[in-house]
């Protein structure tokens, strides 16, 4: 592994098998996968349908060019990524990735207001402590400090308002005082920016990697609907963790019945098989649209990655795992209230298969590890130890200080694998507060 230039990989074990929400190692450790990799893993590891699409399409034809051609594989799976999508979105732009995704929204939307005679109209407007992945285009719309301040000379000037974050609202406010001001800041901010400026505005649903499955108060998307159709802004939701099921509905918007005009996902669309990711149109930006959409990259509309994007989705459909995420996450939720009482532990939340914990010193006060702790980091190692998985979040308050965690397992998990998830999480998480 000397070759390799890697991320500062934690861990970097070699691994040889995965089957269902296990995982193996070259050393014959066994690990449950309790966040699904980087929460994309939808359909678990080792489904035999995936591998039999992507070798059934490699015999075929394994690349063609998205300009000059197309497969079955492609068109099969943007007529079911339509499927699944809500009504009116009906037209799906592939490449490989969340952060692809996301900047493909961006410039859609751009490109949009020049085709209907808005010319003006490019800002897109984003939250602080949001992430919409890490190429330069999607890491100036991502709020995170942490990962920005490398940064932050190359970065465009993307405007940012405060996050719908309840347990630590911005505003000093409580549920029983709350006004969503954290939504009318978006109005406030578009006036500022003007409107006639304002293209688009990016969201997720539930905050994945950097506030640890966080969704927004009651009734948030629905004012940021208003307010983006006051001023005539589009609204990007940003499915990247929360499409295809994760969340116990088919999309993380769905659980504040909303709409937004331009969809962007990846992660679960291709179960973690190959990368693939789509940006989905309504049929009102796909109308606006005179010109082809001047964008695009060498892998977008990848025959074998969408021929696995078919038999991911062909899979959740047959198992129904949207409705097993549902169900098998309230369980999960159920489950997860007995950490409550750990000294360490100060907020729980998420939706379906997708669930944050969020790390306190003192749970009266709400006072965070410090960061040279790496309280998020310690509690991860200790899972590995143990032959869990799950997924780190550090910076959660403000990008530098906070720690969270993410438990999101497969969505074909069952009662019995949550629970063998939620024993080691236990044991874990007593065995880091004990040591700090």
């Amino acid at each position: 592994m000397s070759h390799i230039f890697t991320r500062g990989a934690m861990h970097l074990h070699e691994m040889v098998k995965g089957e269902g929400v296990y995982l193996w190692s070259k050393e014959g450790e066994r690990f449950i996968d309790g966040s699904a990799g980087p929460i994309c893993v939808n359909i678990g590891h080792g489904v035999k349908e995936v591998a039999d699409a992507v070798h059934a399409q490699m015999k075929q034809v394994s690349y063609v060019h998205s300009s000059h051609f197309i497969t079955t594989s492609v068109s099969d799976c943007a007529e079911k990524i339509a499927d699944f999508a809500p009504d009116n979105f009906n037209h799906v732009y592939f490449c490989s990735g969340g952060s692809l995704a996301t900047e493909a929204a961006a410039k859609m939307a751009r490109q949009y207001y020049l085709q209907v005679g808005e010319p003006k109209r490019s800002k897109i407007i984003a939250r602080w402590q949001s992430y919409h992945g890490n190429t330069l285009g999607a890491l100036s719309m991502s709020g995170n400090i942490g990962r920005r301040r490398r940064y932050v000379p190359m970065l465009l000037d993307v405007p940012h308002i405060p996050p719908a974050y309840c347990y630590r609202c911005w505003y000093g406010k409580t549920c029983d005082t709350c006004d969503l001001e954290c939504a009318r800041a978006l109005d406030t901010q578009i006036r500022a920016e003007g409107p006639e400026y304002v293209a688009a505005f990016i969201a997720e649903p539930y905050v994945g990697a950097t506030l640890g499955a966080l969704p927004a108060a009651p009734g948030y998307f629905q004012l940021i609907r208003e307010i983006c159709d006051e001023h005539g802004v589009l609204f990007i939701s940003d499915e990247v963790m929360t499409g295809f099921g994760r969340t116990g509905k088919k999309w993380g918007l769905d659980h504040w019945d909303t709409t937004p005009d331009i969809i962007a996902t990846a992660k679960g669309l291709s179960g973690g098989y190959l990368p693939l990711g789509a940006t989905i149109a309504s049929d009102k930006v796909f109308e606006g649209f005179s010109e082809p959409f001047a964008h695009g990259h060498t892998y977008g509309s990848h025959p074998v990655a969408c021929a696995a994007g078919v038999a991911v989705l062909d899979y959740m459909n047959k198992h129904n795992l949207v409705q097993n995420s549902r169900v098998i996450g309230e369980y999960m939720h159920k489950k997860l209230d007995s950490l409550k009482d750990h000294p360490s532990v100060g907020d729980i939340r998420g939706s379906g298969l997708f669930s944050g914990i969020e790390f306190v010193k003192d749970k009266e006060t709400k006072e965070s590890y410090a960061p040279e702790v790496r309280f998020n980091t310690l509690v991860v190692d200790k899972c590995f130890d143990n032959g869990l998985l799950v997924y780190p979040g550090p910076g959660t308050i403000d990008g530098v200080r906070g720690d969270h965690i993410i438990v999101a397992p497969p969505l074909v998990a069952s009662k019995g694998e949550v629970d063998e998830i939620i024993e080691l999480l236990e044991k874990s998480l007593t065995e880091v507060e004990k040591e700090v």
